[in-house]
């Protein structure tokens, strides 16, 4: 199964390296969904962009999500490229395809995948040891990483998902235990020794929290091996986070440089971000931007729930209902017509979505959306979101606040930050979290989904500082990739600090010979 205009790296070429001391070389190691897939990438694109040789390793369908953008950084000059492996379906029991995880991969193909991850270890290590690089890039779900970099004596980045205040936070639930000095799920706790007074229940925390699970291990695995690496890397901005990443710092131990807004950083190119995260472009067509560009200025409601999301059909009428009440413009992205397992929200949504267009106040987009352009455009003028660390980051990048619905992972954490910390988001009222490949107990009515809106989309004192304090965080954020900005400053002193450790390496090595 051949992917058009790949570039499969040539290890014998790579071994060659540069004659140039100075060139580093790294290899970088994706996971196998979209939300972090796509910002590792960006950040594998990020230090090309800086002249680092980079290599991105990753299976056969999930290297179709971005290749597209890699071959316009190798035309732009950047070395850049894109090793593929074959994902071994026939040891596991997966159809051919079958090698990454969305809101519709059955539990018994989950444990599958990352069957086949495992067996895929030893040939990432074969190809670490033979592509000589300075160091590696892997995502936060390969501890292991963290070992094999130290056999081969050089540096490991780990990339933790989400922002920092989200793992603050977490670790600061894992050490001091308060959501078990409450009397019920519901009973409001503080976590103890945070920037800000943040109180929580214990229904809005991750099952493995509450009670150990095989995934409690992972992320403990996890996080011994994000002490044992050379340090992190954050896709946030300081200005945004700070008090939270000198916090995080301190609690960790460790090395930690915040990156961000890295999908700014790299898709500034119209084309980039058409497509980014779906390798088929132009999918969607563009009656979306004909729809939009016949609304005015901040009058349309983005409603987007990631990739991951999950709702059964009594939830889905709800959200409608209240799409519908607000009086508000609306693009809704809903998920692929026959992809629902819940068969009676996919005819009510076609229903609904006849009705709206045919009043032209809404407009349905089924399956993937190019939400980079989507978020950019002047009408939009507010996002629904799930609290999805990519969503939250593009959407400050376009300055718009948020009506935050967080679902699972570390959601509940990000809402936090938005509607308390930096006062830019105003919660639904969802209150318990649930796993990414379940509907969950909880329907969020229709009243509450609009009160969010309402405050949101209004033109009140409210309102307007929401807005302004968003607008204030998206100029923070383009500051912060520019030359002396905070972010395009951690990026320089980490290349600087790689590249010492690379003539350090290479001088201990020469000394050693004589």
């Amino acid at each position: 199964m051949g992917i058009p205009n790949l570039r499969i790296s040539n290890i014998n070429m790579v071994m060659m390296g540069s004659s140039n001391d100075d060139k580093l070389k790294a290899i970088c190691l994706p996971f196998v969904s979209t939300s972090h897939l796509i910002p590792v990438v960006d950040i594998a694109r990020l230090f090309a962009m800086h002249g680092v040789d980079v290599t991105i390793i990753t299976t056969t369908a999930n290297a179709t999500i971005f290749q597209s953008s890699i071959d316009r950084d190798c035309a732009r000059g950047h070395s850049i490229r894109t090793h593929v492996v074959k994902f071994p379906f026939a040891q596991v029991g997966l159809p051919e395809g079958v090698e990454s995880f969305n809101s519709n991969t059955p539990q018994d193909m989950v444990s599958k995948i990352y069957q086949g991850l495992s067996i895929l270890q030893e040939h990432y290590q074969q190809l670490f040891h033979d592509m000589h690089p300075d160091f590696l890039f892997t995502d936060m779900f390969y501890p292991w990483t963290v070992d094999a970099a130290a056999q081969l004596g050089i540096p490991r980045l780990i990339y933790v998902g989400g922002g920092y205040l989200a793992h603050s936070a977490q670790n600061s639930i894992e050490q001091f235990s308060p959501h078990t000095k409450v009397d019920s799920d519901t009973e409001s706790f503080l976590i103890p020794g945070l920037p800000h007074e943040l109180e929580m229940t214990r229904s809005q925390l991750p099952d493995w929290l509450r009670a150990p699970t095989g995934y409690t291990y992972l992320m403990k695995m996890m996080k011994d091996s994000e002490r044992k690496s050379y340090g992190s890397l954050f896709n946030t901005f300081y200005e945004l986070e700070g008090a939270y990443e000198e916090h995080y710092k301190k609690a960790m131990e460790t090395k930690s440089w915040s990156v961000g807004p890295v999908s700014f950083w790299v898709n500034q190119d119209a084309s980039d971000k058409a497509d980014r995260g779906n390798g088929k472009e132009g999918q969607q067509g563009e009656g979306w931007l004909t729809w939009l560009d016949s609304k005015t200025e901040n009058s349309v409601l983005y409603v987007s729930f990631g990739s991951m999301n999950k709702f059964p059909s009594p939830q889905l009428v709800e959200i409608a209902h209240a799409l519908e009440d607000s009086r508000h413009d609306f693009i809704w992205v809903v998920r692929k017509k026959g992809e629902s397992e819940d068969g009676d929200g996919n005819d009510f949504l076609q229903e609904f979505e006849k009705r709206v267009r045919a009043s032209n106040k809404g407009y349905l987009i089924w399956g993937w959306a190019p939400q980079l352009l989507i978020l950019e455009h002047l009408a939009i003028g507010a996002v629904v979101t799930h609290c999805g660390w990519n969503t939250i980051m593009e959407s400050v990048n376009a300055g718009l606040p948020m009506a935050t619905w967080p679902l699972f992972a570390e959601q509940f954490y990000n809402e936090k930050l938005l509607a308390e910390v930096l006062r830019i988001g105003v919660p639904v009222g969802a209150k318990e979290w649930r796993n990414w490949n379940e509907f969950g107990n909880e329907v969020v009515k229709r009243d509450e989904i609009g009160k969010a809106i309402a405050v949101l989309m209004g033109s009140g004192e409210e309102s307007l500082e929401m807005r302004r304090r968003a607008k204030a965080l998206s100029d923070a954020a383009k500051k912060a990739i520019q030359v002396g900005g905070s972010s395009h400053n951690n990026m320089k002193d980490l290349i600087q600090e790689l590249k010492s450790f690379k003539h350090q390496k290479i001088s201990h090595k020469n000394e050693s010979n004589t």
